[in-house]
């Protein structure tokens, strides 16, 4: 009887704990939440020239800018593991854009992902890192998409993610789960340089949403600075965004704070060329910024230390060279990279100083993840046309003419040579980025 009575309140139990459960679910996705808006700023007046320069910040047009379409009027596809979501319209439209928004609907937009009519946002939209940004700076970039954008009647495309993933309930857990909408605390233990960069890196530059590895659940493994995780590279849509960190191989060890400040104005410094989903990010927004906040980024990111972990090496020497000049050089890939990129990239691997970028030490091609490296072989690469570098210099792809062993041969001959210590890549994978791209294979 007595063991009746235990199971018996056993059951209870977990009837209890199984109502708390569902209340508690209910609740979180039922909230909407708070922006917490002082008095003070309902009685701003809004600077939209200063907005207009927020939005170059935060890349707004790029991504809310489909192509051959309305500026700021959506529809860019962005791909996510579960399937394309694509950017909404944010013209002043009233029933298709953000006209009938005021600002604490902007702001709980951008700071936790929830749209006026409770509908959560997929983190593809950087809101965990816009939640960084001040209320201030919200504020002007909202008078400048309603009063300085021209209004266009367009909706936005559902996406393409299956049902039951395309659920939006869920994204409410998640932001309980992994979303930190508190906003930017200066460290007072930095100068005002320092402080000026962070805030931007981490918040309205959002470069954390690229540079940084995610977990499982898509969540970034650190939104907010504090561990060796942050901005320490990875895998994203078929490239492999590069370490930003202080590591001397890998990363931006070997950076100075100036170079940093050339690649970001004009797309290319003497180490490197960006590349990928980089390449638009310079073209629409850095290239803007001023010296002061390029200069603040560059310092920022110079302070980071190394990112964990074992990471491909640079250690300059001569050893390629002095092959490749015996005439002793038998690899498939050095025979490939001296019949088609040693006219420009030079036997050295040396490049054309700001023309054509150096192999040797270069981030992108020491990455664990050749992903990026191989996506430009196959593809080709275009620098962005800027004031800084008006020319917007070419490289061909070379995926029709070369097979995936011929590549994948290519890219290890370019990651161990010259002092670099990189792991060589194989047809495997570049066959699986082929697929990825959608690249056709090389002509019979």
């Amino acid at each position: 009887m007595s063991a009746i009575r235990r199971a018996g309140s056993w059951v209870v139990v977990a009837i209890a704990f199984l109502v708390l459960a569902v209340g508690a679910v209910v609740v979180t996705v039922a909230h909407r939440p708070d922006p917490a808006l002082g008095p003070a700023l309902a009685q701003r007046r809004p600077d939209t020239a200063h907005g207009a320069y927020i939005a170059v910040l935060g890349d707004c047009a790029f991504c809310h800018t489909r192509s051959g379409g309305q500026p700021f009027a959506g529809g860019l596809k962005l791909s996510t593991p579960i399937g394309a979501v694509y950017s909404s319209n944010i013209t002043p439209d009233p029933k298709t854009g953000i006209g009938n928004y005021s600002l604490e609907d902007f702001i709980r937009v951008m700071r936790f992902g929830v749209r006026p009519d409770g509908t959560r946002l997929y983190p593809a939209m950087p809101y965990t890192a816009y939640a960084r940004t001040t209320d201030e700076d919200l504020q002007d970039l909202l008078a400048y998409l309603q009063s300085g954008v021209a209004p266009v009647h367009e909706a936005s495309r559902i996406s393409d993610i299956r049902w039951p993933l395309n659920l939006r309930w869920p994204l409410a857990l998640w932001n309980s789960v992994f979303h930190d909408p508190s906003r930017f605390a200066t460290d007072s233990s930095k100068d005002e340089q320092w402080n000026r960069g962070a805030y931007l890196v981490e918040g309205l530059a959002h470069c954390g949403t690229c540079h940084t590895p995610r977990g499982l659940f898509f969540e970034e493994k650190d939104v907010r600075g504090t561990t060796n995780l942050y901005l320490s590279g990875t895998g994203l849509d078929g490239s492999s965004p590069i370490n930003l960190r202080g590591n001397e191989g890998d990363g931006l060890g070997r950076w100075s704070a100036a170079s940093i400040a050339s690649l970001l104005k004009s797309g290319h410094n003497e180490q490197s060329a960006v590349t990928g989903s980089m390449t638009d990010v310079v073209r629409h927004s850095t290239q803007y910024m001023t010296e002061e906040d390029v200069a603040a980024i560059a310092a920022y990111l110079k302070s980071l230390s190394p990112a964990p972990g074992e990471r491909a090496r640079f250690a300059a020497n001569d050893a390629t060279i002095r092959t490749v000049m015996a005439g002793a050089e038998r690899s498939a890939g050095g025979r490939i990279y001296m019949d088609s990129c040693a006219a420009c990239h030079r036997l050295t691997g040396g490049g054309e100083r700001l023309t054509f970028p150096t192999l040797a030490g270069n981030p992108t091609v020491l990455n664990t993840d050749p992903s990026s490296l191989v996506a430009v072989i196959l593809n080709g690469a275009r620098t962005p046309a800027t004031d800084a570098a008006p020319a917007g210099l070419a490289m061909p792809g070379f995926a029709w003419r070369y097979d995936d062993i011929d590549i994948a041969a290519l890219a290890t001959f370019i990651r161990t040579s010259w002092g670099n210590g990189a792991s060589a890549v194989s047809a495997a994978q570049v066959s699986q980025l082929r697929r990825e791209l959608g690249v056709r294979h090389a002509d019979p």
